[in-house]
């Protein structure tokens, strides 16, 4: 099943980057790291052209509309996850914003970026934790070895661009993210080497 290793992957490597991300933030907030607002910029042009451009259409289109065709269960979460593709633009607009009135020093401009990122990572867990709990076992027992097939190319097709990137060498903009986001973050994620603030 190779379309269930590329979804859980890509689901992997999302929750990676949202948990350096906090976890940066947080480091940040305690004055042990100073912000860097092109990488923060590029993060969230990241979550815009990966995760909600690229893999949740795939889903729709791969996952969720053959298995609409094959079972009725799991019509209501489908609903949920579906609305919730769909929603994808505000998520963003909303991330946006709250960094541009950090970046901008507006007066609690970092922690309304904090409450806007926690807000987008509580959702994602919550959506990704649907899709692995009710939507996946569905597949694996409806699937036919065609839609097995069809989900394999179409996952295939513009893969995560931060997957195997973890070698800062490569020259591509999203390997770049990757690697800032080792360097300032602890293991196992990273390595924590910086940029930290003079004690």
């Amino acid at each position: 099943m190779e379309a269930m290793r590329i979804i859980m992957d890509e689901h992997r490597s999302l929750e990676a980057i949202l948990s350096a991300v906090r976890y940066i933030l947080g480091e940040i907030g305690a004055r042990r790291l100073a912000p860097d607002f092109a990488l923060m910029r590029a993060l969230v042009h990241y979550l815009e052209a990966y995760p909600e451009q690229s893999h949740h259409p795939k889903e729709d289109r791969y996952l969720f509309a053959p298995l609409k065709l094959r079972t009725a269960e799991g019509a209501a979460a489908l609903a949920t996850l579906e609305r919730e593709h769909a929603e994808s633009e505000g998520r963003i607009r909303s991330l946006k914003r709250a960094l541009c009135a950090y970046a901008e020093g507006a007066p609690g401009g970092f922690y309304g970026f904090v409450d806007a990122f926690e807000a987008y990572r509580n959702f994602y867990h919550a959506h990704l934790q649907l899709e692995e709990r009710e939507i996946l076992p569905l597949a694996v027992r409806h699937f036919t070895e065609e839609d097995w097939a069809a989900a394999a190319a179409g996952f295939r097709a513009g893969a995560d661009p931060l997957e195997g990137t973890r070698d800062a060498a490569r020259e591509d903009e999203f390997a770049r993210i990757f690697a800032k986001l080792v360097a300032a973050a602890p293991a196992p994620v990273g390595l924590g080497v910086g940029p930290y603030l003079e004690d």
